[in-house]
């Protein structure tokens, strides 16, 4: 076993990747601002130099640990180099830090603080340039760009689009899409994958909360909400909540305090979508045409296929996302209750439906034309779990103290299979159970362990049903969906059903998740989905009881018209 001394202690290693990995494994958290473990190493902030026994001082990020070495993590020296460090990208830096979207969470000001910076000696002489409003997903403001590259390497190395670099030279060198574009001229698919990297406010959430505190406060305006299966296991990240733990019942609660008139879950939308989307995949078997059939709960996927493989957009699954069926439901439901009201001789309530989403994708889904039902939009607005965290806050809740509620009805059950839509490979394994119609532990478990589950790129499973074999493919990251659609154009590879989400990961490190999402968090929020399913009584789509009579009840009918966007 190898060894190294880290400020006079001996600290093993085996295969870590650089001497930074060493050093935090220690227990020394040594600032950086363009290191990320999932990224290539850039080198680019200096954040986190060491100085070796002979008094070279060098980037820990980029340097191999070697037997033997012999570093300092803070001598007088890089304590200095550090400081002018921060100093200066303070001094070109937006001052605005109190009306910061990232006020709290930015790592520039955490590491003013944690420095001792008290006063920038230098003038800010950079010229103010203007923000980038078009994405109703994101804004870019260039103004408070540390050129860390984070976003940059994001966008190319894990989702292979390559919409933001650098651009000019020296003190002009800003991060910005090709020409100087605004993003919504570009083929961004919204993920927020770059704010989620970002250090900063340079790149932050389109915020919808204001339209909602309105609908809110109008009397005359019914407001529902639903709350994605990813948004319960990190919404209380921010309220000293244990990581990974389900807040659903709190959620609900909270959300009633602040106004809103009902409160559903997504889940039962993705029992929907299991309903749907498996019924489609045996047809397409049967019939051998558009296979294999790709996966549609993802809206940044699906615009992804659009724009890089518009050959393959007859796969995509004609069914609506989970948020969308659901905001059709609801806004069906609604439709059938004003005219019972108006006969009546009583005017009834406008109906506003909100999705809490961890996901930023959602918020150009909802505007899509096909996401419309008879010219009436399914879902109003998309807030993130980032929106309703501060929403909560500002209405005063500390969502740790709040005892927990249960979720209205009709529309108030769900299964376990519902609840994995928020993790990879979460879909396909809900669209098995239903095919498969079996909630025997040990089919269930069989599913569990086919290939399915896991946090690699592309996973592959072969799987029986009845006499066929079906083959299937997971993707998580849209660089690797990228790889597995050439491959397939190619004629290297073949499948029947395929599963793809933009977030590595999936839903539970979408672009609208409170930040930083480091590696225990994410492991803390897959392990917390999986533990609601295991917990739940429900196991499968259809067995949702709800589900059947809404079958036989309101969708009767209307099954293909607000379930699907053909």
């Amino acid at each position: 076993m190898s060894y190294m001394t880290i400020n006079n202690r001996r600290v093993t290693f085996t295969n870590e990747r650089n001497v930074l990995s060493v050093i935090r494994k220690s227990g020394i958290d040594l600032p950086t601002f363009c290191y990320h473990s999932e990224l290539s190493t850039y080198g680019a902030c200096r954040m986190c130099v060491v100085e070796d026994d002979r008094g070279k001082i060098f980037a820990s990020c980029s340097e191999v640990p070697r037997d033997g070495m012999v570093i300092y993590t803070n001598t007088p020296r890089l304590q200095h180099h550090r400081k002018m460090i921060i100093e200066l990208l303070l001094a070109s830096h937006c001052r605005d830090c109190t009306t910061c979207a990232k006020n709290g969470v930015c790592t520039l000001q955490k590491l003013s603080r944690q420095l001792g910076i008290t006063d920038v000696r230098f003038e800010n002489n950079k010229k103010q340039l203007p923000k980038d409003l078009s994405s109703v997903c994101v804004i870019r403001d260039p103004n408070k760009c540390i050129l860390c590259g984070d976003c940059v390497r994001t966008c190319d190395e894990i989702q292979g689009l390559g919409i933001l670099d650098f651009a000019f030279r020296g003190s002009k060198m800003q991060v910005t899409p090709a020409f100087n574009k605004d993003l919504a001229e570009t083929d961004c698919v919204g993920c927020g994958q770059c704010r989620a990297v970002c250090p900063t406010g340079a790149i932050s959430i389109h915020q919808n909360v204001e339209p909602v505190w309105a609908a809110l406060a109008d009397k005359d305006t019914r407001v529902v909400a639903q709350i994605a299966p990813a948004v319960r296991v990190a919404v209380g990240d921010k309220f000293g909540i244990k990581k990974g733990e389900n807040t659903l019942g709190r959620l609900v609660a909270a959300l009633r305090r602040i106004g809103f008139d009902e409160v559903y879950d997504t889940n039962f939308g993705a029992d929907l979508t299991v309903m749907e989307e498996s019924k489609e995949l045996v047809e397409r078997l049967e019939s051998g045409e558009n296979l294999p059939l790709f996966t549609s709960c993802c809206p940044a996927w699906v615009k992804f296929c659009e724009n890089r493989y518009p050959e393959f957009r007859s796969h995509i699954s004609t069914c609506r996302s989970p948020q969308e069926m659901f905001g059709a439901v609801l806004k069906e439901e609604a439709r059938i209750n004003e005219e019972k009201e108006r006969a009546e001789g009583r005017e009834p309530k406008k109906t506003l439906v909100v999705s809490i989403m961890p996901c930023t994708a959602k918020k150009a889904e909802i505007e899509r034309p096909e996401h419309y039902t008879d010219g009436v939009k399914n879902v109003d607005y998309v807030l993130t779990t980032t929106e309703i965290t501060r929403m909560i806050q500002e209405a005063g809740i500390d969502l740790s103290q709040v005892q927990p509620e249960a979720l209205d009805m009709p529309f108030g059950l769900a299964s376990g299979a519902g609840a994995i839509f928020g993790v990879t490979g979460g879909v396909t394994e809900a669209v098995l159970r239903r095919l498969v119609n079996s909630s025997r532990a040990e089919d269930l478990e069989e599913i569990s362990f086919s290939g399915i589950r896991g946090v690699n790129g592309i996973k592959e499973a072969t799987v029986k049903l009845g006499d066929r074999e079906v083959k299937i493919a997971v993707v998580n990251g849209l660089h690797s969906a990228g790889e597995l659609l050439d491959k397939m154009k190619a004629g290297e590879a073949h499948y029947d059903f395929v599963e793809v989400m933009a977030c590595k990961r999936g839903c539970i490190a979408g672009g609208g998740q409170p930040v930083p999402i480091g590696p225990r968090t994410k492991k803390a929020r897959l392990e917390g989905i999986y533990k609601i399913d295991s917990m739940a009584q429900i196991k499968l789509s259809n067995e949702n009881p709800i589900i059947a009579t809404l079958y036989d009840g309101l969708l009767k009918g209307k099954e293909h018209k607000l379930l699907h966007n053909e």
